[in-house]
């Protein structure tokens, strides 16, 4: 299935896409893509529903982020060998773990922000995984059994306060609109193996970024264990798995972005955003 979240920003409603792509209304069944909502057996009451039988959303509401109520926003470092080697960084013996702010989250085709004393802010296409119940110390081979489904996000970065500016990386990763999430929330049953997922990001037209979950150093199923043993992961938390190479940093020279610019970036079965980059005044 999948799920959106469809109207102003902070008065979304939960919907989903039914078979030819209209948009179908679930407020009647759930209160938000959030929390309980997620949970194995809410997800399958919904896909029970007869979509025909939902009432249909007219015109072409704005969509919001995917997910509601996110309490963490865990991200993944270096997560690909061909951008570790893009940026000159050596693929990690364990994971790299950093934090987004929540407040970065915004939807996914809602203008991006580039902050005030920005010149290095950069795109990151990555996939996004959505957790459906509570994990705490699953192993490897239960871990997709915790996850709700997948979704597309970009990891927008400003590299200056990321790495310039002493400190962790939380800071260069959690400027608001830094974190598209959507369009869709794609249930777990559609997306039969997150390692086989083409991903691809434009900017102004031009590829920057075309690769695949192929090559990611850590997958799907390590990263939910690995993060639960350090870490309750609850329904709602979204972890973003990394990039493909492509990102401007990795550019020669580099290149990043500026005020009017474009993005479009998508992943196989998980649909695609568009972003217009503006200033802070």
């Amino acid at each position: 299935m999948r799920f959106v979240r469809y109207g102003e920003a902070g008065q979304e409603k939960p919907g989903l896409l039914d078979a030819n792509d209209r948009l179908r209304d679930l407020s009647a069944h759930i209160t938000d893509l959030s929390g309980p909502a997620l949970a194995p057996e809410s997800l399958s009451k919904l896909a029970a529903l007869d979509p025909a039988n939902l009432p249909t959303v007219e015109g072409k509401p704005r969509l919001g982020p995917c997910v509601a109520g996110i309490g963490k926003f865990i991200c993944i470092g270096l997560n690909y060998s061909d951008h570790a080697a893009e940026t000159g960084a050596t693929v990690p013996s364990e994971p790299i773990i950093f934090m987004k702010a929540s407040s970065a989250i915004t939807g996914p085709n809602d203008n991006v922000t580039i902050p005030r004393g920005s010149e290095k802010t950069d795109w990151e296409v990555e996939l996004a995984v959505v957790i459906g119940k509570t994990a705490k110390y699953v192993s490897e081979a239960e871990a997709l059994d915790y996850v709700a489904g997948y979704c597309v996000t970009n990891d927008v970065s400003e590299r200056a306060f990321q790495t310039e500016r002493s400190g962790q990386w939380t800071k260069g990763k959690s400027c608001d609109t830094f974190g598209p999430i959507g369009p869709w929330l794609v249930s777990k049953d559609e997306v039969p193996d997150p390692q086989n997922l083409g991903m691809w990001l434009k900017v102004n037209g031009e590829t920057m970024q075309n690769g695949s979950s192929k090559t990611m150093v850590y997958g799907v199923a390590f990263l939910v264990s690995y993060l639960s043993q350090f870490m309750s992961l609850h329904p709602g938390d979204v972890i973003s798995t990394g990039t493909p190479p492509g990102v401007g940093m990795g550019q020669k020279p580099p290149r990043y972005l500026k005020a009017g610019d474009i993005v479009e970036l998508g992943i196989e079965k998980l649909g695609s955003q568009r972003q217009t980059f503006v200033t802070d005044h």
